[in-house]
């Protein structure tokens, strides 16, 4: 019984050390975005009173499991005033051998993504990148920038909701990496 016992707890440390090790060796990063920084007003979504030049920004990424077979990139803002977030970019089947997103491959239309890559409708209403721009009053918003690992590739409609989506692309996340920052917008005179 004891050693029954011992095996069943050493099986339990190793799968948690190894999903630990899976979890801490993939990361996300951006060249023009410094995690817990301030976002820069090219970021900025052009339109609903904002005035950016609506682009995405650089993201490079390491250390997926070796088991992914495609990628998918979220940013999310949890403190729009919606009651349920705002999605502003939402990428899918990103191929399991590219580790990076150049600036500004959120242009609408998907020309800028990589081959086989999707962009999915976000809350903007549009198949690209929809940059930040928090209302005037609020405090600075976070914004939650995503790589998710994935077991396979999504197979979604394309004129899926953000929320149907995010849900296919967390179901089938083995692993996941973020880093936030936040932008805010100087109140009216």
């Amino acid at each position: 019984m004891k050693s029954i016992l011992i095996r069943t707890l050493l099986a339990a440390s190793l799968v948690a050390t190894a999903s630990l090790t899976q979890a801490t060796g993939f990361k996300l990063s951006s060249p023009d975005i410094k995690a817990g920084g301030m976002i820069a007003k090219s970021f900025e979504f052009n339109g609903f009173g904002c005035s950016g030049e609506n682009q995405s920004p650089a993201l490079k990424w390491s250390g997926a499991p070796k088991e992914t077979k495609a990628f998918a990139v979220t940013v999310y803002d949890p403190d729009a005033p919606t009651g349920s977030g705002w999605w502003h970019w939402m990428v899918i089947n990103i191929p399991a051998d590219v580790t990076e997103l150049a600036a500004n491959a959120g242009a609408v239309g998907g020309a800028n993504l990589p081959q086989g890559a999707t962009a999915a409708r976000i809350d903007y209403g549009v198949a690209g990148w929809g940059g930040v721009c928090p209302p005037q009053r609020d405090k600075p918003h976070r914004y939650i920038f995503t790589v998710h690992a994935l077991k396979d590739k999504l197979t979604v409609p394309p004129d899926a909701t953000a929320a149907l989506t995010g849900y296919m692309i967390n179901g089938n996340s083995l692993a996941k990496a973020s880093f936030s920052a936040k932008y805010g917008r100087a109140k009216a005179k």
